[in-house]
């Protein structure tokens, strides 16, 4: 899947972020969410899974964005 397919969700492109290299939260057509975050080795996650960590403020604005 390709970002272009997604709708982001979090950070509005300006300033540090210009480069989508920062933590974000996308959704895509089917309705689920990608996050886009720092690799945390909090633990070791199942075969197949990765970890992300993301501040709290990127998942309160996705919050808000979704109406939830």
């Amino acid at each position: 899947m390709a970002r272009e397919e997604l709708t982001r969700l979090t950070g509005n492109g300006n300033g540090t972020c210009g480069e989508d290299d920062c933590p974000n939260v996308y959704r895509t057509a089917s309705g689920s969410i990608v996050v886009q975050g720092d690799v945390s080795d909090a633990f070791t996650p199942p075969q197949g899974d990765g970890l992300v960590e993301i501040p709290e403020s990127v998942l309160r604005e996705a919050v808000r964005a979704l109406g939830w």
